[in-house]
């Protein structure tokens, strides 16, 4: 107590004895005391009132930052405090004004419990014999008096003086608390108050006032004004229910400050508003809302968040009870099983691997898919995004193949209960590593399965810069495009004439300013106009994360919808539209690879800007894919030109049998394996899973003779550090036909 006494108390006691000394009237000095606190904080309730706009201001982006980073912890919060930083805003900034009114009232507290230090200037001696005689008279000890010793001396001199006409050298103090007038209006404000006398009235008042607050911030306070009812409402019901049990329990004299303070606040935010005012900065019209559920849409929501969970807790069980795990692929979602389905499909067929696929999405087609026959070999469990970190970390399989990038990097780490796991990364689009994925998102991975040769350029130019150890690099097509290629020849897409009406398929990637942010009306209306079916086929991260947006864009589209010549296609299950389409329009997705390759049909690409996930994407020297490819298998228009985008069309279809030489050229050239990618792929992880099996006998073999005694200790350790070592040789000279080295770049 003596150090807040030290630090706040005296400092905030000389302001209050300023004003007791100015009016005369402990009330009045109280009063004036909170009015002076409120304009010394009035230039840090400003600075907060410019935060608060910023942070309503960054709402919709944030918004897009959950959406479109969800699952990713790390990365929302790595990308919040770029925002904070460019949008100058600072969460201390917002709650200075409430952190410093903490000590003012923790000081004030102390200055109303001491009046004779701080109000009268009482000799500290003096004091200290005033509070020993009122114990004696008392006949308690000293410590007993507590916080409030000084408040009972008043009481005991301004009730009999005489009781401390034995205390030396105090008579000028007693005359001093004899003339201090601590009631106003009729209440004694240096004590606490009594529930059956006129007291009372500060706990209530104090309440009301806090309750007129809270309506007026409700009203008016920038960051309330777009909050639902537990926003508006959650912090102001604590702050009624404490600011009447606040002025319970303390003297009058702080109810009083609480209840002025509260008043003033509300003069406070009104100067704020009128000074910066929101309207001037805010367009409240575009600030997200959100959707208001029905009772039945919240319990259907209860009921399938415990499906979920009770799902997740039996599939993790089960899979931590599956021995000697070989193989595991993870799904990020339901349309990322056909990146695997030739990969699988090959292994269930040629091996006896067990293959443990582990999803994200609780309606996976592949748990229906696993039901078939052939598929018996296939196990499949959810495990949803926040159980995934920790299931990830336990992981304790042989070899795990993955489409997400970024391992280690954010929230999905490598396992720590065994060193050894591969971890292979196998993409999920014919683009550029270094342009579409972040900085380092390959650096923690074994393998690559590589598609074409731009991925070995790119991964072995990463490690020459970053000098990181080379990966093993293997040579195995894409599997999507030979599905594709199956499909379109047997149904004749790749040799038949247009359709009719002919088919522009809109397929963008999902990045910031996207084709469908960006410029979708102005891409379809003059495809409609030329005579197109346009079928808007988004990417499924748009699907997933910014559902909002797409219904945004069907409702400005509603009498072409109905009359048939649009459509919005957001089911992936199937690849049908894309390669029975007449054309593709995209701006950054590698849909027009996929597209072009598969029916040798051109694509047109929309010059948004350019999706980059990685901003130092040019310090490998290497031109992306992306860009390379766009004046190969099309035609690309900057966002000035979509005026002309239905005209452009219709000649490229036109002309497609003339595009399907170059096209056939241009894919042999970029893409390996055309037609049998799995083979290499399924090789590869059978071959390592050999070798490993084959290590693990060894090591099984040498540990039972050790046991037996054929070995000494030394021997045995000798023999199992020198197979570790010829692990990484062992593993090469198996597979050595499908990798490509670092010696081979």
């Amino acid at each position: 107590m003596e150090v807040l006494n030290t630090i706040i108390g005296i400092p905030l006691g000389y302001i209050l004895y300023f004003c007791y000394q100015f009016c005369g009237s402990f009330g009045i000095a109280i009063l004036l005391f909170t009015l002076i606190t409120k304009a010394l904080l009035f230039p840090l309730s400003l600075v907060s009132q410019r935060n608060s706009i910023a942070m309503v201001k960054m709402q919709p982006m944030l918004e897009d930052i959950k959406q479109r980073f969800a699952g990713n912890s790390t990365l929302i919060l790595e990308e919040q405090k770029k925002l904070y930083k460019q949008e100058h805003y600072s969460m201390l900034k917002g709650m200075l004004p409430l952190l410093l009114q903490i000590p003012i009232i923790l000081g004030l507290i102390n200055v109303i419990y001491n009046p004779l230090q701080h109000i009268l200037h009482i000799d500290p001696q003096i004091i200290r014999s005033l509070v020993a005689q009122a114990a004696n008279y008392l006949n308690l000890p000293v410590a007993e008096l507590g916080y409030s010793a000084q408040l009972k001396v008043m009481e005991l001199v301004q009730a009999d003086a005489q009781i401390f006409a034995d205390v030396p050298k105090a008579s000028e103090a007693i005359a001093q608390i004899l003339s201090v007038n601590t009631s106003f209006l009729g209440v004694n404000m240096a004590l606490n108050p009594d529930l059956l006398e006129l007291s009372l009235v500060y706990p209530l008042l104090s309440g009301v006032s806090a309750l007129v607050l809270c309506l007026f911030q409700n009203k008016f306070n920038v960051l309330q004004l777009n909050q639902g009812f537990w926003g508006k409402w959650g912090t102001g019901i604590f702050l009624i229910a404490f600011s009447a049990y606040f002025a319970v329990v303390l003297p009058c004299g702080v109810g009083l400050y609480w209840i002025v303070g509260n008043l003033l606040s509300i003069v406070v935010l009104a100067l704020c508003n009128l000074i910066f005012d929101p309207k001037k900065y805010i367009d409240f019209s575009k600030l997200p809302k959100k959707p208001q559920l029905t009772r039945e849409q919240r319990a259907d929501e209860r009921v399938l968040k415990k499906q979920q969970a009770k799902k997740e807790k039996a599939d993790a069980k089960r899979f931590s009870q599956q021995l000697n795990k070989q193989l595991v692929f993870y799904s990020e979602a339901s349309g990322f099983y056909k990146y695997y389905e030739r990969l699988i499909v090959y292994l269930l067929a040629n091996s006896e691997v067990i293959i443990h696929y582990v999803t994200s999405d609780f309606n996976d087609q592949v748990f229906e898919l696993a039901k078939k026959p052939g598929f018996e070999a296939l196990r499949v469990y959810y495990i949803g995004p926040n159980a995934l970190i920790s299931f990830m970390m336990k992981m304790d399989a042989d070899i795990v193949v993955m489409s997400m990038p970024d391992l280690e990097t954010f929230h999905i780490k490598r396992s720590l209960v065994r060193k050894d796991v591969e971890y292979i990364y196998l993409d999920h689009g014919m683009g550029s590593f270094h342009l579409v994925l972040r900085e380092h998102a390959l650096d923690n991975f074994d393998t690559i399965f590589c598609y074409g040769p731009n991925h070995i350029d790119e991964v072995r130019a990463a490690e020459e810069l970053y000098e990181l150890p080379p990966k093993n690099l293997v040579v195995t097509g894409f599997g999507l495009l030979d599905n594709l290629l199956q499909k379109v020849a047997a149904d004749g897409y790749d040799k038949s004439a247009a359709n009719k009406p002919p088919i522009a398929l809109v397929a963008p990637s999902w990045q910031k300013d996207n084709l469908i942010e960006l410029c979708l009306p102005q891409t379809v209306q003059p495809l409609l106009d030329a005579g197109f079916k346009v079928i808007v086929r988004p990417h499924p991260e748009s699907v997933k994360r910014f559902a909002s947006q797409i219904q945004a864009a069907q409702e400005n589209f509603l009498d072409q919808i109905a009359a048939g010549s649009l459509e919005f296609q957001t089911d992936f299950a199937s690849n049908f539209t894309v390669y029975s389409a007449d054309i593709v329009v995209t701006d950054w997705s590698t849909i027009a690879q996929e597209f072009s390759f598969a029916t040798k049909k051109p694509s047109i690409f929309i010059n948004t800007p350019m999706k980059v996930m990685n901003s130092n994407w040019q310090k490998l020297d290497l031109v992306p894919l992306e860009i390379a490819l766009r004046d190969k298998l099309g035609a690309s228009l900057d966002l000035d030109e979509l005026q002309d985008i239905g005209k452009i069309a219709s000649t490229l279809v036109k002309k497609h049998a003339s595009w399907q030489k170059r096209i056939t050229k241009v894919m042999s050239e970029t893409v390996y394996d055309i037609g049998c990618s799995e083979v290499s792929s399924a090789e590869y992880i059978l071959d390592t899973l050999a070798v490993i099996a084959e290590l693990r006998q060894k090591k099984t073999s040498q540990s039972m003779t050790s046991n037996a005694g054929t070995k000494n200790k030394e021997g045995s350790l000798f023999a199992e550090a020198t197979i570790s070592n010829t692990n990484g040789a062992k593993k090469s000279e198996n597979v050595k036909d499908r990798s490509v080295h670092a010696s081979e770049k």
